[in-house]
């Protein structure tokens, strides 16, 4: 099969030629008809974040295909099934596991991290994992569910438990902040979208976010929000993976208030302990989503509730993949799909 490899940071993937994976006991093979094109590969190919596996590997964990081959012990899944593949895989059976909390399993794997991911014809997965993708659901557009529609939902509904009557500031309009937007909106907050992009914020603003601000053309963000909402925001969500902008939505609270972060970075986070005790503030981090939460998403997305269409800006071939991964650099459009 074709697959995009990976053979260390700082050089473009490789399109390569390799033996197509057969399943093991328990595992189907899914040829891949989309998967999305994520930051997170980014981390690894320009910032030096090591991969779990070694290279060379596939990346990709954002995936969605067809089963194309069965393990043995498999029920329930035929060839032709129309699939997704949840971008953590997860024992079922630790402590985390069991009490729902499958996304920080003890023993997670993630496609194209721990394992071969899906920038390839082909990817392996676990049977136990797979998620039904409906007929009327296009799958190179599902793929992007695996991550980017699913990470945003589960850190608005399950992290920062979003009500309605919240209101709640977004920081970073990317892939996985614009799908909070929308999730949030979907809660019933009233939402305020913030990042530098004047046409990530327009996009904001056709997903639900009621306000919009370029922090370019503000001085004080902090006063500016709390003058905004009579005080600050009940809840402020970090998209991007910045110390300086986690700090940044920090600020932006009301007392009470919540900051979820979900962008990731290796560097050390510095707040006011004074402010987070007085205020009875709280900070949490919130990774990936739990297998749970996936029926309620696509039947969300069935509904036109969560809306694909302006988050995917286009799809690339396998074999130019590498251009694909410069839009992103380059902040050209939002989700790209790779279709192999």
């Amino acid at each position: 099969m074709k697959a995009a490899v990976f053979r260390g940071p700082n050089q473009p993937l490789t399109i390569e030629e390799i033996p197509t994976p057969s399943p093991g006991a328990g595992e189907v093979v899914v040829k891949v008809v989309g998967c999305g094109l994520c930051h997170t590969d980014l981390h690894y190919l320009d910032h030096g974040v090591k991969t779990f596996k070694d290279p060379p590997l596939i990346l990709g964990h954002e995936a969605a295909g067809t089963v194309s081959a069965i393990g043995t012990g498999v029920d329930g899944w035929g060839e032709g099934d129309r699939v997704m593949i949840p971008a953590v895989l997860t024992c079922g059976h630790c402590h985390y596991c069991r009490k729902g909390r499958e996304n920080i399993c003890d023993h997670m794997v993630m496609l194209g991290n721990n394992i071969d991911g899906a920038y390839a014809e082909y990817v392996v997965a676990p049977a136990k994992d797979l998620i039904r993708v409906p007929d009327g659901l296009p799958l190179e557009r599902a793929c992007v569910i695996a991550d980017a529609i699913s990470t945003p939902y589960h850190a608005v509904k399950n992290r920062a438990r979003v009500q309605p009557g919240d209101v709640v500031a977004v920081v970073g309009c990317g892939g996985v902040g614009l799908n909070v937007v929308q999730c949030a909106t979907v809660a019933g907050a009233t939402v305020i979208a913030i990042d530098l992009n004047e046409e990530r914020l327009a996009i904001a603003r056709t997903l639900g976010a009621v306000e919009t601000i370029n922090p370019g053309q503000i001085e004080r963000m902090d006063k500016y929000v709390r003058k905004l909402t009579g005080g600050g925001v009940d809840i402020a969500f970090e998209a991007i993976g910045n110390p300086n902008t986690m700090k940044m939505a920090y600020g932006l609270l009301r007392r009470g208030g919540r900051l979820c972060v979900i962008g990731y970075s290796a560097d050390q986070l510095t707040i006011s302990a004074a402010k987070l005790m007085y205020f009875e503030l709280e900070v949490i981090g919130s990774l990936g989503c739990g297998g749970g939460d996936y029926a309620e998403i696509i039947r969300l997305v069935e509904a036109g509730r969560i809306d694909l269409d302006p988050v995917i800006s286009g799809t690339v071939a396998l074999d130019d993949i590498n251009d694909g991964l410069d839009n992103l650099r380059n902040g050209v459009g939002v989700r790209w799909v790779v279709t192999p």
